[in-house]
């Protein structure tokens, strides 16, 4: 079972943009509910696309360098990185339905 990394701005390029599996980066907070709510789907995710694509979780009160660069002005905001680019991303809260999707589609 794959389990979600977390990331910060110091191993963000060696996990996401070097990874050659798609990278899901969850930039969120503690203190952020519907954040809260999606840590649970996100964990179902990882072990169903185990092997097939990465989950991580970005902390912007712990790092916020890369939420800048990505213009991440809501969270969760899930970006998906493909070959070290952004190429997809969704805000706010979702159903398992809706966030496997979103993952399917961007593998």
């Amino acid at each position: 079972m794959s389990e979600i990394i977390h990331i910060t701005d110091a191993d963000f390029e060696e996990v996401v943009y070097k990874n050659p599996l798609p990278v899901f980066v969850d930039f969120w907070a503690p203190w952020c509910g519907p954040c809260r709510m999606l840590a649970p789907k996100l964990e179902a995710a990882a072990a169903a696309f185990d092997g097939r694509a990465v989950i991580a979780k970005y902390d912007v009160d712990v790092s916020s360098g890369k939420a800048a660069e990505f213009g991440v002005r809501g969270i969760p905001t899930i970006i998906a990185f493909k070959e070290g680019r952004a190429v997809d991303q969704r805000t706010g809260a979702c159903d398992q339905a809706t966030l496997d999707a979103f993952i399917e589609k961007n593998l």
